[in-house]
């Protein structure tokens, strides 16, 4: 299937579970919606090895619109397994399959025992250095684990970017330092709980700096007026990119470009003009 557009230089959503059930009705409107404003590509997570595969094929499906992650988020960290390593290495290795993840440690929720998420987690750092691929993270209340884990591989990493970023100055700080990616998502919209990420975004590097709506969650809180529906959508970036383009003291237009080509290059994907 195929989607009518004329591709334009645009948004980048680096994290999108497109092939989240809620989506299963619509999701043809839902991509349409999203390049009208302005989201003009999109990254498919990977969550385990049923959507990792599920991605990689809604990706395939939507050449230049779609791309994938494959891997093993850690509340299904006990499905790592020999066999999900060798089907995870194989979709790493198809050109719309652009990052191996997400993969990291949830200590908030625990759904899995920790050390299955620790064993897990550094499984998928060996694949992603073995597959060459950028390692798309996860990481809540664990923040101790997760950067001493990866300071284990510190000289090997591939490139890496911290999703979904929620965390406070000294852990920002902690992943700068080593060179890490950060992903904003509309938590920054939430007053509750991420008002903080307004001070802290202003301190990310150009060129560090990318954009995610975690679609179907995180839908901002400041919508006004309110959706009737709490699914979230990868158009929602286009909201997201505003709060974040006025907390960095930079228009919308030179937020969208500067976050693009770094999503551009992070994920070796092609640049926009490249593709007119």
């Amino acid at each position: 299937m195929t989607l009518e557009y004329s591709l334009q230089p645009g948004l980048i959503d680096i994290g999108a579970n497109l092939t989240h059930p809620s989506f299963d009705p619509d999701r043809d409107t839902v991509l349409a919606r999203a390049r009208n404003a302005g989201v003009s590509r999109m990254i498919v997570t990977g969550a385990d090895p049923d959507h990792s595969h599920g991605a990689a094929i809604l990706a395939a499906r939507y050449p230049l619109i779609l791309y994938a992650t494959a891997g093993v988020h850690p509340h299904h960290a006990d499905r790592f397994t020999p066999e999900a390593r060798a089907e995870l290495s194989a979709l790493l290795a198809r050109p719309e399959v652009v990052a191996t993840g997400e993969c990291g440690l949830d200590y908030y929720r625990d759904f899995c025992p920790r050390s299955i998420q620790r064993r897990s987690f550094r499984e998928q750092i060996k694949l992603a250095i073995a597959c060459a691929r950028p390692l798309f993270l996860h990481q809540r209340e664990a923040y101790a684990d997760f950067i001493s884990i990866l300071d284990e591989f510190s000289t090997g990493l591939p490139p890496v970017v911290v999703h979904c970023f929620t965390g406070d100055a000294g852990e920002l700080e902690a992943y700068l330092e080593r060179g890490f990616h950060i992903g904003i998502t509309g938590w920054i919209c939430d007053e509750r709980r991420g008002s903080h990420l307004l001070d802290l975004v202003a301190s990310i590097p150009s060129g560090r700096l990318m954009l995610e709506t975690d679609a179907p969650y995180l839908l901002p809180r400041d919508l006004m007026p309110r959706p009737r529906t709490r699914r979230n959508e990868p158009f929602r970036l286009a909201h997201i990119a505003a709060v974040v383009a006025r907390a960095r003291g930079q228009t919308l237009a030179a937020l969208a470009a500067e976050t693009t080509a770094t999503a551009e290059r992070f994920f070796h994907l092609a640049a926009a003009d490249a593709l007119q």
